[in-house]
Parts: structure tokens; sequence; C-alpha cells
């Protein structure tokens, strides 16, 4: 049984599953009945982050420009135009194995692409997820559902997974942004053109 964690909600990954190395975080949504005419796009990230709460580099930011992390860490598995059907949308895998000493934390992220334009925004968003389960069993660890707090945002930050020790922790953070990608890349210390 996956534990389902309130926002704020910390746990250990690795604590009651030692040796624990290649983890899939995926990332769902659903477009509620006020539809604006267009598809949403949502597009889901990670970024890299050290002690300092930013990237060291641009490569720090895996999303769909840049599908994997030189270390080999972190890898997206594609981008999904429309959020249609069941289950995750997209999928981000992780070896925590290659996770470069530099790097402490690793936020997960979506945003709503061209949000401005097409008048998108996370209040119009329903049954927003962020899930992790073991890539080698297949087996669900956890889910955070993010519920309806968001009206005008269009990023957010779903939940991140840390280090602590020797152990690697996920933290349940469901915080939005207005600005949409630009915005996040700023927060973490990303250079956009």
């Amino acid at each position: 049984m996956p534990v389902n964690l309130q926002k704020g909600q910390k746990v250990s990954l690795t604590k009651g599953n030692p040796g624990l190395k290649k983890v899939v975080v995926g990332l769902g949504w659903d477009v509620n009945q006020f539809d604006t005419g267009g598809d949403f796009d949502l597009d889901a990230a990670a970024f890299l982050l050290t002690d300092g709460g930013k990237v060291s580099g641009s490569e720090d930011f895996v999303f769909y420009g840049n599908l994997k992390h030189p270390s080999g860490c972190a890898e997206h598995m594609g981008d999904n135009l429309t959020g249609a059907g069941e289950g995750d949308d997209e999928q981000i895998r992780i070896d925590l194995s290659l996770v470069p000493a530099n790097i402490s934390k690793i936020a997960f992220t979506v945003t709503i692409y061209e949000a401005e334009a097409r008048r998108q925004n996370f209040g119009q968003v329903n049954n927003a997820f962020i899930r992790i389960y073991n890539e080698e069993t297949g087996e669900e660890m956890l889910r955070y559902d993010l519920g309806e707090d968001f009206s005008i945002e269009t990023a957010a930050v779903f939940g991140e997974l840390y280090k602590n020790g020797s152990e690697w922790k996920f933290n349940a953070i469901g915080s939005g942004f207005q600005g949409g990608l630009a915005a996040l890349c700023a927060n973490f210390g990303v250079d956009v053109e």
C-alpha cells in the first residue's frame, strides 16, 4: 500500500527500502469542465538543487528540452501534450545511486505551457498528483494528491526528494507560482534566454 501524503508531510523512501536505487516519479492531471477550448499542455520538470536551493548549472534542469542529466541520475520520459488518459501523464526516472554529491534536493514541478496566451491556470486543472514507485518492483511507494488549492497559478512545485544523512526522503510541497516556467527558473537559479 502506498503512503498517501498531505501537504507539508515528509516521508523516508529508503528507510523501509534498503538498497532502493531506481524510482519513477509520475505526475498526472485532468482538465476540469471549464475548458478554454484549447488543449492543456502541462509540463513536468525536475530541478536538481545544491544545499543553497539553486541549480549549479543549466544541465541541472531536466525537462522536455533537456531530457537527461549528464550524470544519468534523472531522465524525463517525454512530453505529453494533452494530459488525456488515465494514470501518469509524464514521468521522470531517478537513479538515487547516480545523484552527484553536490545535489541535495530534487524538486518536481509542473507548469502550463503558454498559459498566458491560452488563458489557462491551475484553477482549471483537477486531480493533479505526484507519485513515486520503485522502478525495479513496480510497487507504488507514495502518492500526494494536490487538491484544489490553486486558482490563478501557472506553475507548481509538487514535491521534492531530498537527502537527509544517508536517507532519501520526500516532501509533499504543493506550492503554486504565478509567471509559469520563467518564475520557477528564476526561483531555482536557471538562466533562461
